[in-house]
């Protein structure tokens, strides 16, 4: 399956790649144990406020949050993944604080997203520690496939 990927990056600052998206998002959907749904994907890299603003308005939590993750619908002509909404400020930090390029860090909130719309979920102890893994198989996964984000600060 060749899926398409809608990108954007709405960030005042950072430039992320749209080619290495698309890219990192097939080869997530080559990743076996693991099944995103079929149809187009969106992903948008957005700053604090943004997130936040969405956290709380579907969510009703207004705190700033990495990775914010939309199902998609099944529809017959024209299936929809889902939306994955990526935070680049809170990359940002967290990049720093486990000493990892920005790069690396966003990388791993994409296969965060995608990993939640295979089915993954994290609300609870047992539920992140199968979140966890998945990341760890995710990430090892596009490393033997060379697979990285690009990205311009």
């Amino acid at each position: 399956m060749s899926r398409i990927v809608d990108v954007s990056v709405r960030h005042p600052r950072t430039k992320v790649s749209t080619i290495s998206v698309v890219r990192l998002v097939h080869a997530l959907d080559k990743l076996r144990g693991y099944r995103c749904p079929e149809g187009a994907l969106s992903i948008a890299f957005l700053g604090d406020k943004e997130t936040a603003k969405l956290h709380d308005d579907f969510l009703g939590d207004p705190t700033v949050t990495d990775v914010i993750t939309f199902v998609g619908e099944d529809h017959p002509g024209e299936p929809f993944a889902g939306e994955i909404c990526v935070n680049i400020d809170q990359a940002r930090r967290a990049a720093k604080e486990h000493k990892v390029t920005l790069s690396t860090e966003l990388r791993l909130y994409v296969a965060h997203g995608w990993l939640h719309l295979s089915g993954l979920r994290d609300s609870n102890k047992k539920e992140s520690a199968a979140m966890r893994v998945g990341e760890a198989v995710a990430i090892s996964h596009l490393d033997k496939l060379g697979t990285k984000l690009t990205v311009r600060d």
